[in-house]
């Protein structure tokens, strides 16, 4: 038992804390998990039970918890220098992050915007791109395309851009000038038959058409995730981010990859770019630069996306007062060291077919339709009926995956995601250095709650 991990208090009480995307008529229930420490793949509840990361806290704990070295890059970071802004001056730990991530990053994203959160790197790629336009002369290009139930933040305008109708219509009017196109869920796509490349020309079509029915002198942008988050992680299908890229360069929109999610090793490679072959204008990425220990996002852009800054006093008036605060700057450099020094991206390409193996044994469930990801990163489709792909009724949705898969799942030891923003999905993204003992943990658990809640169909 890890110390002090109290086995028998009482947890404390969440009276006055207002959770993030939850219903608080649950939330208020005194059993709710406090979770008070993590070490390696796993975390501990206010009682004392382990639990097994799945879900790397929020997509983001890479290189899991406890992480010694991390604390203290922040300790001495917070010693020499505790905090000042990057409004018109600089840090060490800031210029060194922006160099190491510049040589990271593929093509000539060589110019990094820090921020704090995902969902602030998108909101700043958007404000960049209608600025760019504007000081280069087409001010009428501020449009951007995105895809069908992809995330993409919370902002008023990275809110704007997500395409997830329920997380949105509470707090409309939002920022006008978004566009909805298809994504690349090719498990509910029977026209294409069993070729996904010709699926993946479709879909990437289907941006062609969507910003020559905007007009192409209006639209800035096309934000897409490598492989999409909400709906159970759709992957590429072949070829598509490459007819995508010619497209944009065709009709001059720029390729945002929003890889908040899956930069950093989620997906093998330092970018998901890198692992699909294609070549971006601008990379947004947030949660594991740090692995969740000190709160940061960056905007990669390329060269060219700076040059009209440089002119005639331009200014990009954007900042926040801590993006690129220099603990957090500290924190991720000493992250990515430890992911160098252990080879991780490489350990998740050596693992990831033992991984998505072990998922698929769960295939032989009638409750399960599909499996699909890559890397550490993995969603598994529920369906009532395997051969019609018959999904849930919200009704069904909301007794067998929230009232009974989320709640058994985590009572038996893993915490993962149970989603029904589409169909319902469980996903899991645990930290990058899980191995097998770990996935067989994951598929044994996922078994029982799976064939449980399989019965009460």
């Amino acid at each position: 038992m890890p110390d002090n991990v109290p086995t028998d208090a009482a947890a404390p009480s969440i009276e006055h804390l207002w959770l993030h995307f939850t219903r608080h008529s649950a939330a208020d229930d005194p059993g709710i998990p406090v979770i008070v420490r993590g070490e390696g793949a796993y975390v501990w509840d206010a009682r004392g039970k382990r639990y097994l990361d799945g879900l790397a806290g929020l997509f983001a704990v890479q290189v899991g918890h406890g992480r010694e070295e991390l604390a203290a890059a922040a300790a001495e970071q917070t010693r020499r220098l505790a905090y000042f802004p990057l409004w018109s001056h600089a840090h060490p730990a800031a210029i060194e992050l922006a160099d190491r991530l510049a040589a990271a990053a593929p093509g000539d994203l060589n110019r990094v915007f820090f921020t704090v959160s995902g969902g602030e790197s998108v909101e700043t790629a958007w404000k960049l791109a209608k600025q760019y336009f504007r000081l280069t002369g087409r001010p009428g290009k501020h449009k951007v395309i995105s895809r069908s139930l992809a995330y993409h933040g919370t902002s008023q305008g990275a809110l704007s851009i997500t395409g997830i109708p329920g997380a949105k219509q509470d707090f409309e009017p939002l920022v006008p000038s978004t566009v909805r196109v298809p994504n690349t869920n090719f498990y509910r796509a029977p026209e294409h038959g069993d070729d996904p490349v010709a699926f993946g020309r479709w879909a990437a079509d289907r941006i062609e058409e969507a910003i020559e029915f905007e007009g192409p002198g209006t639209v800035a942008a096309v934000f897409l995730e490598p492989m999409q988050n909400t709906g159970g992680c759709f992957p590429p299908p072949p070829g598509y981010f490459q007819r995508v890229r010619e497209i944009c360069d065709r009709h001059d929109v720029l390729l945002v990859s929003d890889e908040v999610i899956c930069a950093f090793g989620r997906l093998g490679h330092a970018f998901g770019a890198d692992r699909y072959g294609y070549r971006p204008d601008i990379i947004t990425t947030a949660k594991g630069l740090t692995s969740g220990y000190a709160p940061l996002g960056a905007v990669l852009a390329g060269d060219r996306l700076m040059e009209p800054f440089r002119r005639d006093g331009a200014t990009f008036m954007h900042g926040s007062t801590y993006g690129g605060h220099p603990v957090s700057c500290a924190v991720a450099l000493a992250n990515l060291d430890v992911i160098e020094r252990e080879g991780l991206y490489e350990h998740v390409r050596d693992t990831e077919d033992a991984f998505r193996a072990t998922l698929d044994r769960l295939t032989d469930l009638p409750i399960v339709g599909d499996v699909r990801g890559g890397g550490f990163f993995y969603g598994i489709e529920l369906v009532k009926d395997k051969t019609t792909k018959r999904t849930f009724t919200a009704e069904e949705s909301e007794r067998i995956l929230r009232g009974h898969v989320s709640a058994r799942l985590f009572e038996s030891g893993l915490y993962c995601r149970a989603d029904d923003r589409a169909e319902p999905v469980v996903q899991l993204s645990p930290p990058l250095i899980c191995d097998q003992a770990h996935f067989d943990e994951m598929e044994q658990i996922l078994r029982d709650a799976l064939t449980s809640a399989g019965r009460l169909l």
